[in-house]
């Protein structure tokens, strides 16, 4: 198993793969009710709107996080 993790909300599904993750915690600043690593699981997607998401993990430097907009609402 590679390690890496999806999680889902409604529109858009996030992965992170810690193998790339450079633990440089911008996702953690910039949404800490999201992205959280003292909680289990860390990510909680429902605590932000999917705006909100898709702009912390596209400002991840490393890569580790990258979303895809889930099938059922590209419409």
């Amino acid at each position: 198993m590679d390690g890496n993790r999806k999680y889902s909300n409604e529109d858009i599904t996030v992965l992170w793969q810690p193998k790339k993750c450079t633990h440089s915690a911008n996702c953690v600043r910039s949404l800490r009710q999201v992205f959280d690593p003292t909680k289990s699981p860390w990510i909680e997607m429902d605590n932000a709107t999917t705006e909100e998401i898709i702009n912390t993990v596209n400002n991840c430097p490393s890569g580790a996080l990258s979303f895809t907009f889930n099938a059922e609402n590209q419409a």
